[in-house]
């Protein structure tokens, strides 16, 4: 007996320190949407430095996968929604889409990929059923290609919904149920999902509650509690984040899938691009998120189980659709460098830590030269052009630089273009009405950003030379089609890219995907 317990004993120590992360359980979503993105190798460093062991991602980026291998990340790995129909298609473009970015990166990278999310909220009301008829047979056949290679209890699919695929018509979560218009087809996804060993995955994001409703009451919006809770029979719901995860969980319930897994695949909240996106309610509202996880706190209905949560988002993405809101690409626990935008108090009382290694470009901004009328007329006409091809978003109603004068916010636009466009030579020209200054023209809220250097601060550029050409890419890429290699190789801009692909990805895809080197089996947008 006492050699069994030592081994015990020993077990126990074991397990305890291989298995004691930082804040246990927490996950992140990390997007690539940026002009200048961190290194993965120093975003994964990042990760592991605060204890977060699950990352979401929304493409499989091939250098983000090889970063996380053999890194101790659990990794869900997404397939935008451009890639639904090819894949819907075609059991065999699934196949070469799950050989090509699930299985090489397992078996040759060692990247811990437990889950593969199919689409990223696919049925948005916004949407109008785009991807109506082609999610479930996507769904499907990514299933059927993990199965076929080897994969199929290693890696689960699943397929982040946003909370509007469910409703309440009286506000209480007990009267759930999924969508009117869309319920026969969630009830055939969830069985899927339930039958092969699924998760389903739901979005809840209590800041656009608040964004949405200008009398939705502030507190709720919070984990603290409130003056005025939501009553439902013998429960009262202190916090939106509960009503609508339970809302969820009665749909389930009803609909015969009480026992369903649930993983919560964003929330978070904005520190600008709207006032109530600011760094105070930032730090509030993830702060009491972190408290939840590190104390496996759960919902009035599902007490004991709490989800696997995964914050939106890692780091601000200055490259996101800003169709929602300006918020959009200021959702990041960190800013774009992977400076902490505040601190976050972590379960072993530490705070966020910061990346290390990132490198930055001169200490040089581009303002407007002192001698300029801010009469000018040519003003206008580059204010806008910097803004239209750089992000400004910062200086919008109720944001980090909303209050700064006419001059500074004329400065802000002309080096927001300036320092994307990596200080190149010629960016800070605006028809002569701009000048590099050694003096940082920083003020209280308002951050007058240093680009993180990507070694292209060298080519030359002009200010006002065709839009987007201060970005040129080397697209080199080769298809091997019926065993001829046809070389392609075109100098394009980011912008340009990402159109293409927008407009003509699936069928592209549709068409190439068979015969694609594993490079280009990725999304390049």
């Amino acid at each position: 007996m006492g050699l069994y317990a030592a081994l015990y004993l020993w077990l126990f120590f074991l397990y305890s320190f291989h298995s004691a992360p930082i804040v246990d359980g927490v996950g992140c979503n990390w997007g690539v949407k940026a002009s200048n993105p961190l290194p993965p190798d120093i975003v994964v460093r990042l990760l592991r430095d605060n204890g977060i062991n699950k990352v979401k991602l929304f493409e499989a980026e091939p250098l983000v996968l090889r970063a996380l291998g053999r890194s101790g990340i659990e990794v869900m790995l997404g397939v935008p929604n451009e890639f639904l129909a090819p894949l819907a298609s075609s059991v065999s473009i699934a196949e070469q889409w799950v050989m090509q970015n699930v299985s090489a990166f397992i078996s040759k990278y060692g990247v811990d990929i437990s889950y593969v999310a199919v689409g990223n909220e696919p049925f948005l009301k916004t949407y109008k059923s785009m991807y109506k008829q082609t999610t479930l047979p996507a769904l499907q056949n990514v299933q059927a290609a993990l199965i076929k290679a080897g994969l199929g209890k290693q890696v689960k699919v699943t397929i982040p919904l946003n909370a509007d695929v469910y409703q309440s018509p009286n506000g209480l979560p007990s009267a759930g149920d999924f969508r009117s218009d869309i319920k026969d087809l969630m009830l055939r996804i969830v069985r899927f999902l339930q039958d092969n060993g699924g998760p389903i995955t739901i979005n809840i994001y209590p800041f656009l509650s608040l964004y949405a409703d200008p009398h939705f009451p502030i507190d709720y919006a919070f984990f603290g509690g409130t003056s005025s809770p939501v009553v439902d029979g013998s429960i009262s719901y202190t916090n939106v984040f509960e009503a609508n995860y339970d809302t969820l969980i009665w749909a389930l319930e009803k609909n015969g899938f009480g026992n369903m897994p649930v993983i919560v695949g964003e929330i978070g909240w904005p520190t600008d691009g709207d006032p109530h996106a600011n760094v105070e309610y930032a730090r509030r509202f993830n702060q009491g998120l972190l408290n939840r996880i590190a104390q496996h706190q759960g919902t009035p209905k599902r007490p004991m189980t709490p989800p696997d949560i995964y914050i939106f988002a890692l780091i601000d993405e200055d490259r996101k659709s800003i169709e929602p809101g300006n918020f959009e690409r200021h959702w990041g626990l960190f800013y774009y460098d992977g400076t902490v935008k505040y601190p976050l108090v972590l379960d072993n009382g530490q705070n966020l830590t910061q990346a290390k290694g990132v490198k930055y470009l001169d200490r040089q901004w581009c303002v407007l030269a002192p001698e300029i009328s801010i009469g000018d007329p040519r003003i206008a006409d580059s204010v806008n052009y910097a803004c239209t091809y750089a992000d400004c978003t910062s200086l919008g109603y109720g944001s980090s630089c909303n209050g700064l004068d006419v001059r500074s916010n004329i400065s802000y636009a002309f080096n927001q273009f300036y320092q994307e466009a990596d200080q190149q030579k010629g960016a800070c020209n605006f028809s002569n009405l701009s000048v590099i200054t050694q003096t940082d023209p920083s003020q209280q809220n308002c951050r007058f950003e240093i680009m993180i250097d990507t070694g292209k601060h060298e080519e030359a550029v002009t200010s006002a030379s065709a839009r987007s050409s201060w970005r040129p890419l080397l697209l080199g890429s080769a298809c091997c089609c019926r065993g001829a290699w046809v070389l392609f190789v075109k100098l394009i801009t980011r912008r340009q890219m990402k159109t293409i692909f927008m407009n003509f990805g699936s069928r592209l895809l549709l068409l190439f995907l068979p015969f694609m080197p594993r490079p280009l089996c990725a999304p390049l947008y």
